[in-house]
């Protein structure tokens, strides 16, 4: 196991600046050889759909004498599934598909636009490599990868107390670093070639500038945040990608895949039989594969005169779909993900498609608890008291839900129908201008009411009036 550097290690660099530049080459070396950075690379690619393990796979033949040597004659197809990806994107778009809600409307707004959509880029990275850090800039959010931030955590305690942001276009490109500390944060940089320099000095994370055409910009106030303002989201108390236990299994399907269109391909080739030309003696057995596959031909010997019969190779596809099918299933087992082409909203009960969410529920449950304390972490450097909520995206059938709510309309109350039958509908989104639009019209009719009531007893006085008269 790799010895990573822990939030001590940089405690006991103090503040001489050329021994904290090495300790960040060091750290940054050190983490990027860790088991934790190369199983995340390795996730990156299985959810981008590039199975490192296939990629590498290459067909073995023994000749005669027993020696391996690489296929280079039969087909080696490499199919790669992103099955690992669909998983992770389900996962996310269940659980934050729909936003994030929270108790003061305002909420949203002082933390950033585009709030929604940074947690699910974080949620999906913590899915992807086990964990994602969140960093609160002033007024929104930023992201960082597990690839891209190397943790500097509390040996003691296991808090996250500063880490380092390291960046690199390319090899030919100087390396580029920031270091993040309670009280502030430096920037470093190194050419190809050079030694590593301060690019920024440490400054803290609030400043308060003034603009002068004389003199330039001149900083003449700092303050940093109550806390440590880059908040980890780990995927569990673990923080293991989602790939952890799975990873032979996506391998085996993604396995039988290509073997399957090997099959195929292989199949397409006839070759021929050649009888009464020379027939095959134990060494040509041995040799019969490799033959077969660089000339297409097999001798065979008969009582007839010589001809030559075309035969081909018929793929095993049957066999090879029951292992495809068996590892797809396992895996949906495995992931307890939600595998829609068993579940048809249209013929299912709505008992059963909830049933059928299930596993997904479990696992979602405990995901949700570390985003929400990921989004507390948020909150608290932020300096905003408030508590998010979720509301789960789910495939239901529509017309059983709506029934079964008009069967209990008499023990709910209009507005709890109201939005429950808006959501049934998919327009959530519309119950807050609805109930404006109905306040207005009670409001209208209250008036109109009242109007009549006034004018009828007008009208009624006015008979009785007469009446004396």
């Amino acid at each position: 196991m790799s010895n990573i550097k822990y939030y001590q290690d940089l405690l006991e660099v103090g503040e001489d600046e050329r021994q904290r530049m090495n300790f960040v080459l060091s750290a940054i070396h050190e983490y990027k050889s860790s088991d934790g950075y190369r199983l995340a690379q390795d996730a990156r690619l299985y959810y981008t759909g590039e199975n490192p393990t296939i990629n590498r796979y290459e067909k073995i033949i023994y000749d005669f004498r027993g020696m391996a040597h690489r296929d280079m004659y039969t087909a080696n197809h490499k199919i790669a599934s992103k099955f690992f990806g669909r998983v992770v994107d389900q996962e996310v778009s269940y659980l934050l598909g729909n936003g994030i809600t929270f108790g003061n409307e305002k909420t949203k707004d002082q933390l950033c636009p585009c709030f929604d959509e940074d947690m699910q880029d974080a949620a999906r990275e913590a899915l992807i490599s086990g964990q994602a850090f969140v960093f609160w800039n002033l007024d929104h959010t930023q992201i960082f990868t597990a690839e891209e931030f190397a943790p500097l955590y509390d040996e003691e305690n296991g808090a996250l107390m500063a880490g380092i942001r390291f960046w690199q276009i390319d090899e030919s490109k100087p390396l580029r670093a920031t270091l993040y500390e309670l009280d502030g944060y430096t920037q470093y940089i190194k050419s190809k070639d050079g030694e590593m320099q301060v690019q920024q000095p440490k400054r803290p994370y609030k400043l308060k500038e003034r603009h002068s055409e004389a003199d330039g910009t001149e900083i003449y106030a700092g303050e940093n945040y109550p806390s440590f303002p880059v908040v980890p989201l780990r995927n569990g108390k673990k923080a293991q990608s989602e790939m952890q236990g799975r990873r032979n299994t996506i391998d085996a399907l993604d396995l039988a895949s290509s073997n399957m269109v090997n099959n195929v391909d292989e199949g397409n080739l006839i070759y021929w039989v050649l009888t009464n030309c020379g027939g095959m003696d134990e060494l040509d057995d041995a040799q019969f594969i490799e033959r077969l596959k660089t000339t297409h031909v097999a001798h065979a010997d008969g009582d007839e005169g010589a001809k030559a019969t075309p035969q081909s190779i018929e793929a095993p596809y049957a066999g090879t779909q029951q292992t495809i099918d068996m590892l797809t299933k396992r895996l949906y087992d495995d992931f307890q993900a939600f595998d829609s082409s068993a579940v048809s909203a249209g013929n299912q009960t709505a008992t059963a498609i909830k049933a059928s969410y299930v596993p997904l529920d479990l696992k979602c449950d405990k995901f949700e608890a570390c985003v929400t304390r990921c989004i507390k972490g948020i909150l608290a450097v932020a300096g905003i008291d408030d508590e998010p909520t979720y509301t789960r995206s789910k495939i239901i059938n529509a017309q059983e839900e709506m029934q079964t709510l008009m069967l209990g309309a008499a023990y709910y109350d209009d507005e709890y129908i109201t939005k429950k039958a808006l959501t049934l509908l998919g327009d959530a989104d519309q119950y807050e201008e609805l109930m404006r639009r109905k306040a207005a019209e009670e409001i209208d009719r209250s008036i109109t009411n009242t109007e009549v009531q006034w004018w009828g007893g007008v009208g009624a006085k006015a008979e009785a009036m007469e009446a004396e008269d």
